[in-house]
């Protein structure tokens, strides 16, 4: 398998980095919805939000990665089994996934460093405030986290049932290119 992408197939960096991001980004709202019932008397109530934070940072680098990597590589030709609405409607959305993942980064970031603290990634290193302590931050941010991972997790979910939409009716190429094997 190449390394980059091809006018015809994804390569092997642009593949993982797909689905690295994909679990990690269901990962994080399986780990969000949970935390939000934990009491401060559960042994988790420090721990998921710190996990939480810390993949959240190192999916932001991840991401960003993804969006340099998209443009410095050709990007698949739509097969040609495409209509014109479903090529344009897969572009729209991975735009909006692209600008869903970034809106609900830096809001959760804004939400932890909204008291001036840094956050401690895994205690590797950590990334500072540079909002220092704003009154009131954290619930703006939190809102919008809140929405933007819910319409992350449906419009993923909505690309999943495309892309199974494709493999399984249409019997073509679009799931296995994103997967790395031949037909």
């Amino acid at each position: 398998m190449q390394v980059r992408n091809s006018s015809s197939q994804f390569g092997i960096v642009s593949i993982v980095v797909h689905w690295l991001v994909a679990v990690t980004v269901f990962g994080l709202f399986g780990l969000g919805y949970y935390m939000v019932g934990l009491s401060y008397y559960d042994d988790w109530y420090r721990l998921a939000p710190h996990i939480h934070r810390s993949l959240g940072i190192l999916l932001f680098m991840v991401v960003l990665f993804r969006v340099v990597w998209r443009f410095a590589n050709a990007v698949p030709e739509p097969l040609s089994t495409h209509t014109r609405w479903e090529v344009i409607s897969a572009h729209v959305a991975h735009g909006l996934l692209y600008i869903l993942l970034f809106v609900a980064m830096v809001s959760g970031y804004l939400i932890s460093t909204a008291d001036g603290s840094p956050i401690h990634v895994f205690n590797w290193f950590e990334v500072p405030s540079i909002t220092g302590q704003i009154k009131g931050m954290e619930d703006v941010a939190g809102d919008i986290h809140y929405w933007s991972t819910w319409a992350i997790v449906i419009l993923a979910g909505l690309h999943a049932l495309a892309a199974i939409k494709h493999h399984v009716l249409e019997k073509d190429n679009t799931l296995r290119r994103m997967l790395g094997v031949g037909r």
